[in-house]
Formats: structure tokens, C-alpha cells, sequence
């Protein structure tokens, strides 16, 4: 019973944290890092930085209260558990054969010996159309028994539940050309933006361009102007110094 209500809780929506938290202190955690630093001594007594696998820290002499501290391995195959459910590693959906439901639907098959030994991808907006009117179908009988004799209500039940496990199944198996099809249109549009910016920044590039243009033909302009009206002023007569000298020893004479 004990057992049973344990799994209960775990499987709940949410579910409590798995009872191992507890160990997770901090002066837990300081006596794991104390234990570390001292393994990770070389020769000289010395503690050296080290990368610790899973296995090594399991290898470890811990206490009974440090094992949880200690990381178990990686899965890399298999089954993992979270929260009291399985979660398979493999990425690839179990066909329904192998969970004991019945298929409504046509595995992929050959092609014709004129189109090589490729299979033939399966038609998933057709099967889901049929599907969804054998569900309408479905519903409408389901309806009339429990109009004529609510005690035969299961074996109708059954079938809904087979046609909307069918139609679950047939879209996560469009899952990966959706995922491609989400990542060309993501890429198609940072790629758009991309351009629009090249363009804007080419635009403002022009428009810089002529900016700097028109003040260089202005500056020549005003240029040409100023050397005109300095070629029509005389020049100014340059004394030599004997002529200054000689002005200062006129000066000195009239004194």
C-alpha cells in the first residue's frame, strides 16, 4: 500500500520532488567538495582542478548521507524515469502495433518497381481527414446508443478512443517536416530582414554620399570666390630692411 501511494504521488501532475532533496545541505555539500579537493591531491599534497566523471565521484569513499550527492551516469540508451513515468531516449514514435492499438492507417510502403526501392511517403492529410469523419461518424452512434441502451455505451467509447489516439499519432509523425518547415520560414525571414537592413544601410550610404559631395562643390565654390576677390585687392609693398633702416635714420635726424 505504502509502495502504491508513492507511486500515486509521483505520477501526480504535480508531483513532489523525489525524497533525495534531503540530503542536499549545505554543510553536505561542503563535506562532498572537502572530499573532492582531497582526492583530487597529487603527489606533492597539492590539490589540482579536475574534471570529475560520474563514475569517478561513485568511486569515491562517501558516507551513507553523500552517495545522493554523486551524479548517477548519463543514460545513453533505453529508458529513463521522471517523476515515476518512462521517457524513452530514442527520438523515433513507437508505431501503435507495438502498444497494443490497433492502426487505422497504412504503413509506408514500397514504391513501384519504376520508381526505384524509395518508399512512398504516407498521404498524412488524407488519413486525417478520414479520421476525423469517422470520428463525427462515431460520435453521432455513440449518441444514439445512449438514447437506445446507455448500458452498451463501452464498445463505442473504445472505438473514439482508438480514432483519437490514431489521430494523435499521425501528427506527431508530421512532427519532424512541421519542425523543417518552422526552420525554413524562421531562416527565410531573418534572411528578408537581413536584406531590408543591407538595403537601408545602401540607402543612408547614398544619401551620406551625396551629403559629402554637395558640401565638397560648395566649399570649392566659396574657395573660388575668396581667390577672386584677393586677386583684385592690390598687394601690399614690401619693405626691404635698408629701407627700414633708412626711415629710422630719418626719424633720428628730424629729432
Amino acid at each position: 500500500m505504502a509502495e502504491a501511494g508513492q507511486q500515486r504521488a509521483l505520477t501526480t501532475a504535480f508531483a513532489p520532488p523525489p525524497p533525495l532533496w534531503k540530503h542536499f545541505t549545505p554543510d553536505n555539500v561542503k563535506k562532498f567538495e572537502e572530499i573532492k579537493k582531497e582526492a583530487s591531491k597529487d603527489v606533492d599534497g597539492k590539490p589540482k582542478k579536475k574534471k570529475w566523471s560520474p563514475t569517478e565521484l561513485r568511486s569515491l569513499d562517501l558516507p551513507g548521507e553523500l552517495h545522493f550527492l554523486a551524479p548517477p551516469e548519463i543514460p545513453t540508451t533505453g529508458q529513463y524515469s521522471v517523476f515515476g513515468e518512462l521517457q524513452n531516449l530514442s527520438t523515433t514514435l513507437p508505431p501503435l502495433k507495438d502498444q497494443g492499438i490497433e492502426q487505422l492507417y497504412p504503413e509506408p510502403s514500397s514504391a513501384d518497381d519504376r520508381q526505384g526501392s524509395q518508399p512512398r511517403p504516407l498521404n498524412h492529410a488524407h488519413y486525417l481527414l478520414r479520421i476525423s469523419k469517422s470520428l463525427l461518424l462515431n460520435f453521432l452512434e455513440f449518441v444514439g446508443i445512449l438514447s437506445v441502451d446507455p448500458e452498451q455505451f463501452q464498445p463505442k467509447v473504445e472505438d473514439l478512443r482508438n480514432l483519437f489516439i490514431n489521430a494523435h499519432h499521425l501528427l506527431n509523425l508530421y512532427r519532424p517536416h512541421q519542425a523543417r518547415e518552422s526552420l525554413i520560414l524562421m531562416m527565410e525571414e531573418q534572411l528578408s530582414r537581413s536584406r531590408e537592413e543591407i538595403q537601408q544601410m545602401d540607402k543612408l550610404k547614398a544619401e551620406i554620399t551625396d551629403a559629402l559631395d554637395q558640401l565638397e562643390k560648395e566649399g570649392a565654390n566659396v574657395g573660388a570666390t575668396e581667390a577672386a576677390k584677393n586677386d583684385e585687392k592690390p598687394e601690399p609693398t614690401k619693405q626691404s630692411p635698408d629701407d627700414s633702416a633708412l626711415v629710422w635714420k630719418l626719424l633720428d635726424e628730424q629729432n
